[in-house]
Parts: structure tokens; sequence; C-alpha cells
């Protein structure tokens, strides 16, 4: 059981299997403090973006990690989605960052991509759970938009 009065902090192997893992958890500490409905959806479908794009693009080899973190405070909820490995890039057999983060853009009410001074990547998405969840933007459902400054 989690406790929604101290942060959620868990580390899972870089790996498929981990995402539902990593999702259900995220989603079990959102209900905890407080998120519902379509808000408790767009917590689950985010995380689950963010956590698939670090299993499938932060490490070149297996064995990586990663790490997910949630909190609460002030009617917001963050959570953040780190790895070690390579960094945010473009890949050859890629068409472009991906429909993922343009996703994440649709369904939070802010977040940042991070390249960490360690290496990897980290996700900070926020979504504030005193109002209602966002609606489709015309600009935030863009990728540019997604790691634009604000």
């Amino acid at each position: 059981m989690l406790d929604p009065g101290q942060p959620f902090s868990r580390s899972y192997p870089a790996c498929a299997e981990s995402v539902p893992r990593a999702r259900q958890d995220v989603t079990e500490f959102a209900r905890a403090v407080g998120a519902e409905d379509e808000r408790l959806h767009h917590i689950r479908l985010a995380a689950s973006e963010a956590l698939t794009n670090a299993v499938l693009h932060a490490y070149e080899e297996p064995g990586g990690t990663i790490n997910v973190s949630a909190a609460h405070a002030s009617g917001e909820l963050w959570v953040i989605v780190t790895d070690h490995g390579a960094g945010l890039r473009v890949r050859r057999q890629s068409r472009g960052l991906g429909l993922g983060l343009a996703l994440i853009a649709q369904l939070v009410d802010d977040f940042q991509i991070l390249s960490r001074g360690s290496g990897g990547t980290e996700l900070r998405m926020e979504f504030r759970l005193d109002r209602p969840a966002p609606r489709p933007h015309p600009r935030r459902g863009s990728v540019s938009a997604a790691v634009a400054p604000a």
C-alpha cells in the first residue's frame, strides 16, 4: 500500500515487462493522492508513454534501469521518469522524436525534458489535481511545443 503522505520512488529494469508494473504503481499513488476519472486516465497514459520511451530509447545495451518518482503538494502531482542512458536524440531508424511526447503534451498540465549532467534523460510531468483535466490545445499537441521552452 502506498502512503500518499510520502513521495513515491522506485527503480525498475529497463525492459518491456517493467512498464505495466511501474504504470500501475504510479496509478495507485495518483489515486491515493486524489486523482480520479479522466485525470487518473491521463496520468496512467502519460506515465505509460514516458516509461515506454525510456525502455525503447534510453539504452543501446540491455541492463539499464528506469527510475520513477512521484510527489503530491499543493494540489499538484509530479511524476518524474529518469534513466541513465544515452540521452534524448533522434535515431536513424526512428522517424523523429515520436508521437509519445506529443501525446504526453496533450495529457499533462506541463512537462519538461531535461538532459541529465550524469547522463540520461529526465521527464517531469505535472498534473494539477485541483482543476479539470486539460483539453487538447492546438500548439500543445506538437513535438516542437513539447521540447520548446515555455
